[in-house]
């Protein structure tokens, strides 16, 4: 029993599995049949409905496209409803539907592939326009259609439309012109419908001018579109046999082909065909009071006609130029934002080259007082190394002579004293050890028996953060206006107070010695350059007999 059970679940399995692709498999059969049903029911139309369930049909399809943002089937769907609307007289409605579509073509990246549409979707705008009596408009279009149009189908309909244009202005030399030359290329396309459709249009305006082909083209032309059942063409022969035999006075003939042409928009269910052949009955009553009224509705709807065509004709252009606009402000804001991009740049790159020039500048200063405090040191040790040491060896067997005088020998310390101070004071300073206590050591050591000095607050200054070149030169300034001192002054009494704000150093000099009259002189121009070497500054106050003031910053 257990094999038979799961036997038969294996077979109800693989007819689920059959009829979920089967129903798949319609499904999809279906829906590819439908779409080609409502297409042909927009290019050919054969029962009253078809116009109308192809029109829904359509809208909803393009409203799925555009929320699938499948563009290209989005701009397709529009041109078949914009000739479906056209055929059924909504002018309006088949217009709009052209606008949608070309601004769909405007905004794709690709729109230079997208030519046929164009051409398809600017023939069509062409037509509506001959529609309204805006002939001028109506030629633009077709005019821009035929510029782009690369296919020689395409560019035979346009060229027919243009040639329409001129028949309905009644200008039937360049229509004739023009439809000749067409038959002849409908001939090498073996198009059964375009030929029919040229043939037609040629017989029309040839009826109009008594040329003798005219009722053989006309024949012709229904012939072919009986044989291709396409209503819509059927409809256009009947009205143009009908006109032609009105023309003529051949009443029976004419009110047969008016009748067929009225039966033929009643089965396309078209309004606009409708009141083409109703008008053709009108024409044949010759009741006088229905020919004015006719003449008075036809004038009327003419005037009312380019009214509209006042707003209608330029909807397209304006929507167009709105986009330009809107494109225009667009690529106003980009340009000011690359502007304002530039200018940052400009400002960024300006202010890196100030900032590097300053850079620069600080670096190349710092590295020439690093030479400068290189080349003292330097010197120094020479001074000590070589000089000092050698007059020590000319003044010691000097001593052991006693033949020298003892005023040279006290000239030879004299010098001896002299390079050994000048080596002290440019000797190196060793900034890795407490800079403070050295600072303290180098103002101490101008103490004596006859000069006091006094420091105040040197412990509280907090020289870390200070850099090393910062170090050496406040070393070296405060060296040199004791050395200054100790050299011009005859002070007694030098006190040194010091004051540190922030990252701000500021140290006070002052003694009790004669004074001077302040010229920058005595070494106090080499103190001021070294005080702004490190961006620091001094000032001076003294006078005779009053003592000796400086004030350093840094």
């Amino acid at each position: 029993m257990k094999p038979i059970k799961i036997s038969f679940l294996f077979f109800n399995t693989i007819k689920i599995v059959l009829l979920l692709c089967t129903t798949t498999f319609s499904f999809a059969q279906t829906k590819i049949d439908s779409s080609l049903y409502y297409y042909n029911a927009i290019i050919a139309p054969e029962l009253p409905e078809d116009l109308p369930s192809a029109i829904n049909f359509y809208i909803k399809k393009k409203q799925q496209d555009l929320n699938k943002k499948d563009t290209l089937n989005a701009i397709s769907d529009l041109r078949l409803l914009a000739m479906g609307e056209f055929k059924i007289g909504n002018n309006s409605d088949s217009e709009n539907h052209i606008v949608e579509a070309l601004d769909l073509i405007e905004s794709m990246a690709f729109k230079d592939t997208l030519i046929n549409a164009s051409v398809g979707l600017n023939n069509q705008l062409g037509r509506i326009y001959r529609a309204s009596r805006n002939y001028p408009a109506a030629q633009k279009y077709f005019n821009k259609a035929l510029a782009i149009a690369k296919k020689a189908k395409d560019s035979i309909i346009i060229l027919n439309n243009k040639a329409n244009v001129y028949k309905d202005e009644l200008d039937y030399k360049n229509a004739i012109d023009i439809y000749t030359i067409l038959y002849q290329k409908s001939l090498k396309t073996q198009d059964s419908l375009q030929i029919a459709l040229v043939l037609d249009n040629l017989g029309y305006v040839q009826s109009k001018t008594d040329s003798p082909d005219a009722l053989e083209n006309l024949k012709k032309a229904l012939e072919i579109r009986k044989n291709k059942n396409y209503l819509v063409g059927l409809h256009s022969s009947n009205s143009h046999l009908a006109e032609y035999y009105l023309d003529r006075n051949d009443t029976a003939q004419a009110i047969t082909y008016s009748k067929n042409a009225l039966n033929l928009a009643n089965t396309v269910n078209s309004s606009s065909l409708k009141l083409d052949a109703l008008s053709l009955f009108m024409r044949l009553d010759k009741n006088p009071f229905v020919n004015e009224y006719k003449r008075l509705a036809d004038s009327i709807s003419n005037v009312k006609q380019l009214a509209e065509n006042t707003n209608a004709n330029f909807k397209y252009n304006i929507a167009k130029e709105q986009k330009k606009t809107q494109a225009s402000q667009l690529l106003q804001e980009v340009e000011s934002r690359k502007r304002l991009i530039y200018q940052f740049l400009a400002l960024f790159i300006l202010l890196a080259l100030i900032a590097s020039y300053f850079i620069f500048r600080y670096r190349y200063k710092k590295a020439k007082i690093e030479e400068v405090y290189k080349t003292e040191t330097r010197i120094a040790k020479k001074v000590h190394d070589e000089v000092a040491n050698d007059m020590y060896k000319v003044m010691t067997s000097l001593e052991n002579n006693p033949s020298i005088d003892i005023g040279v020998l006290d000239d030879l310390e004299r010098i001896y004293s002299k390079t050994r101070d000048i080596s002290r004071e440019n000797s190196a300073i060793d900034l890795h050890q407490d800079y403070g206590l050295q600072l303290n050591d180098l103002l101490v050591g101008y103490k004596n028996q006859s000069v006091t000095i006094v420091t105040r607050n040197l412990s509280k200054i907090d020289w870390k953060d200070v850099s090393e070149i910062k170090k050496t030169g406040i070393y070296r300034v405060l060296q040199e206006l004791m050395t200054n001192m100790r050299k011009h002054s005859m002070a007694s009494s030098v006190a040194l107070v010091f004051t540190q704000v922030g990252s701000k150093i500021e140290i006070k000099y002052r003694d009790n010695g004669i004074g001077c009259d302040l010229f920058k002189k005595n070494g106090l121009q080499n103190t001021e350059t070294r005080i702004k070497s490190i961006n620091g500054t001094i000032s001076f106050e003294s006078k005779k007999n009053d003592g000796f003031k400086a004030t350093i910053k840094i």
